[in-house]
């Protein structure tokens, strides 16, 4: 027989369960609110930052920047950057990259100039069918091949990497942090003691 105690804890963790969907609704919502305001596209950033960039004249090596999904070149055209590349280099929107296109019309990247990053923590979330992070009230957009490598599931604890400056829709995994293991707690306090410290220098 359930204890009165027991049935009400129940039904406090069901509130805080719908609490939770509903403020994760809310920040949706205003997220997109704010991208509707303020254009909505971070593309334009990314463009800019690769018009300077060098293209062959026989258009087989080019050089981009990432953009969380593709290389944008200085033609402005989207390279799509093969996902378990992306996922195994760690990229980060706003690192420079450079595609050798081969004789054979594959193509072949290489990471030549990384944006200066940092490590935050977030809870992996499920959304509209689509993996994300949710770290200090903003969503992530996360690639479905990291998610997959690292096996993490909807409220396991990520170890991300975002740019150090400027907003982006995309992060990196860096690890996933698995409940109760002494040194994932060691690494998550180290990387809240740097975030502390870095909003200090601010």
């Amino acid at each position: 027989m359930v204890s009165k105690k027991e049935e009400e804890s129940k039904q406090k963790l069901e509130l805080i369960k719908q609490l939770l969907d509903t403020a994760n609704r809310s920040l949706k919502s205003a997220q997109n609110l704010l991208k509707e305001l303020v254009g909505g596209e971070v593309k334009p950033i990314f463009y800019e930052k690769a018009k300077d960039l060098s293209k062959s004249k026989s258009g087989e090596i080019i050089e981009g920047i990432f953009d969380g999904e593709n290389m944008i070149g200085p033609d402005k055209k989207d390279y799509p950057v093969p996902p378990n590349y992306a996922s195994k280099s760690k990229l980060v929107s706003g690192d420079t990259l450079k595609l050798t296109i081969a004789s054979d019309g594959s193509f072949i990247f290489k990471q030549i100039k990384p944006i200066d990053r940092k490590q935050i923590i977030g809870t992996l979330i499920e959304e509209e069918g689509k993996y994300k992070a949710l770290a200090s009230g903003k969503t992530y957009d996360l690639l479905l091949a990291s998610v997959t490598y690292f096996k993490a599931a909807p409220g396991d604890q990520l170890t991300l990497v975002v740019p150090k400056k400027g907003e982006s829709d995309f992060a990196a995994i860096e690890n996933k942090i698995v409940k109760n293991d002494g040194k994932d707690k060691e690494l998550k306090e180290k990387i809240i003691k740097k975030e502390t410290k870095s909003k200090s220098k601010k």
